[in-house]
């Protein structure tokens, strides 16, 4: 039903928590696939990707073509972008399935979705950088490429997929415009 696409360019460290909290979902058959769309990594990402049971394609490409080349690969209906290091709240699948469900039954609208950012309550122990994302979210407005992206791969192909663009993904939510995107109830943040 889903695949979960993660660009990554010496990630181990970074890979290795998010994978985490994905288990659940592939245990539980929501999550399909995992593909690591990786540009030539010399660390262990390729070692983690293997003992996680992921999919590795490396192109040394730029990152909206690997993207791309990710989406192109799989058969699922829905995708996932995640960024390496970014963790889903446990409660993301219930999250996921409702908006796919309710999507699905408006006949695959043109709706993508992103978690929600950390909110006040996330600050009680804050790390700079969710300081950081609050504040551009707060300030800046729309979503930003940390919070993930759920999207119908159809929906996805409709759009062109990821603009060939400097920060193709902040780009390709721009192209989407808030009317389209739905804030999922369940947050991501960084690992700690």
């Amino acid at each position: 039903m889903l695949t979960a696409i993660i660009a990554t360019h010496e990630s181990e460290r970074a890979l290795v928590p998010t994978l985490s909290a994905l288990v659940p979902a592939a245990a539980s058959g929501l999550l399909a696939e995992v593909v690591i769309a990786d540009a030539g990594s010399t660390d262990a990402t390729a070692e983690v990707a293997d003992i996680a049971g992921c999919r590795l394609l490396v192109l040394r490409e730029p990152l909206a073509a690997r993207l791309a080349a990710a989406a192109a690969s799989v058969r699922s209906p829905w995708l996932l972008f995640l960024r390496p290091g970014i963790v889903p709240d446990p409660g993301w699948m219930a999250a996921a399935e409702r908006f796919i469900g309710a999507t699905d039954m408006l006949d695959g609208a043109a709706r993508a979705a992103v978690f929600r950012p950390p909110g006040i309550a996330d600050l009680l122990r804050p790390q700079f950088a969710e300081l950081a994302m609050l504040l551009r979210v707060a300030l800046g407005g729309g979503p930003k490429p940390e919070q993930g992206l759920l999207i119908a791969q159809r929906f996805y192909r409709a759009l062109g997929g990821h603009p060939s663009a400097e920060d193709t993904e902040t780009a390709l939510l721009r192209k989407l415009g808030r009317r389209r995107i739905a804030m999922l109830p369940a947050g991501a943040s960084a690992a700690r």
